[in-house]
């Protein structure tokens, strides 16, 4: 008896249009099972379109958090995607981010330099500090094979450690029964642009997804970036310069996940607390793979997710749905965002053997 089969054929050309429609399939098909998920929580139904889509992206207020919440997420999703464009697993975005503040911190405390140039100072060393803290896994990778998920994940508990120790210790604010460091001076603070909370990190954030976009894109490391991240061995046998190219670009990663922090310190926070950049590994690696690794996507990105995240904080506070849910939804968005893709990339064909005729 002949049997039904399905069979797998790779696309060998994908068109724009078909990649924009699966895209966008795919993103609303994961933000509709987020609804009813969040309608399952005991979300009302009535006022789900005025609290997550409204008051997020279209009120004054809403709007203002929501972009002051994507700043660091831009960052720490051009940190994943500078990394997982060579299949380098940067799972420790949240430690690299919390080396950053505390570089930050470092200078500001002590008065590095003159209090004109204080400000740009804290950012450099936040980007130093990042880069630093995951050059150790760089390190283990490229001379022992050590695999990097496991290091950058240690040593994120490490440098969260580190956080406590320097707020429960050293750094803790006299005048203060919490955690946290001594205020910052107004000097080493970002300026707010009147909107909302909203301050001139919004700038650097597009600066910088700018020159990623062009270094990714348009220079010949990129080129390099996309031949070792697709083929390493091919690389290697064509004489691009496969150790330096990851090296630059996995520093890359750290600088950015560490200016995020020194992005939150100087312009939300004002000082080093204990809170800042939770769950931003995951956020990152989510936002990079719904962006498609593309900079100029995670610009968009960031900013949805965010609002996303504005709106959890809604709902948690009026509603009383946990941030879990808001984590899960994330996590429903991606995987059909994959599947989507899977299927934008295969075409998937019905194989129904012919009847052999009676002789």
């Amino acid at each position: 008896m002949n049997s039904v089969r399905l069979t797998l054929e790779r696309r060998q050309r994908i068109s724009t249009l078909r990649s924009t429609t699966t895209y966008a399939l795919g993103l609303l098909i994961g933000l509709a099972c987020g609804l009813l998920v969040l309608l399952a929580a005991g979300a009302p139904a009535s006022t789900l379109l005025n609290d997550l889509v409204i008051q997020v992206f279209f009120s004054a207020m809403g709007l203002a958090q929501t972009l002051t919440l994507a700043v660091p997420l831009i960052l720490v999703g051009l940190s994943a995607t500078a990394a997982m464009r060579l299949r380098f697993w940067n799972v420790g975005i949240e430690g690299q981010l919390w080396l950053g503040a505390i570089g930050a911190t470092l200078v500001a405390l002590n008065d590095v330099g003159s209090d004109s140039l204080r400000l740009p100072t804290m950012l450099i060393a936040a980007a130093i500090a990042g880069a630093a803290w995951i050059a150790v896994p760089l390190i283990l990778k490229l001379k022992a094979g050590v695999n990097e998920l496991v290091v950058t994940l240690l040593l994120s508990n490490v440098a969260y450690l580190l956080l406590q120790h320097l707020l429960f210790g050293a750094w803790k604010d006299p005048v203060n029964s919490f955690p946290v460091s001594p205020r910052y001076d107004d000097s080493e603070q970002l300026a707010s642009l009147g909107f909302g909370n909203l301050h001139s990190g919004l700038y650097i954030a597009l600066g910088i997804t700018l020159l990623m976009a062009i270094l990714v894109q348009k220079s010949r490391t990129g080129f390099y970036v996309d031949v070792i991240g697709h083929n390493r061995p091919a690389a290697l046998a064509a004489g691009i310069p496969v150790t330096a190219t990851i090296t630059l670009m996995i520093l890359l990663s750290g600088a950015l996940a560490g200016l995020a922090g020194g992005l939150i310190v100087t312009g939300v926070e004002h000082r080093l607390t204990q809170t800042i950049g939770i769950n931003t590994t995951f956020s990152g690696i989510v936002i990079a793979f719904i962006a498609r690794f593309n900079p100029l996507a995670v610009l968009p990105t960031a900013i949805v997710l965010a609002g996303i995240y504005n709106a959890g904080g809604t709902l948690k506070v009026f509603y009383g749905i946990p941030d879990a849910i808001v984590v899960l939804i994330q996590g429903i968005v991606l995987l059909t965002l994959l599947m989507i893709q899977f299927f934008r990339s295969y075409r998937v064909s019905l194989l129904i053997p012919s009847r052999k005729q009676p002789a």
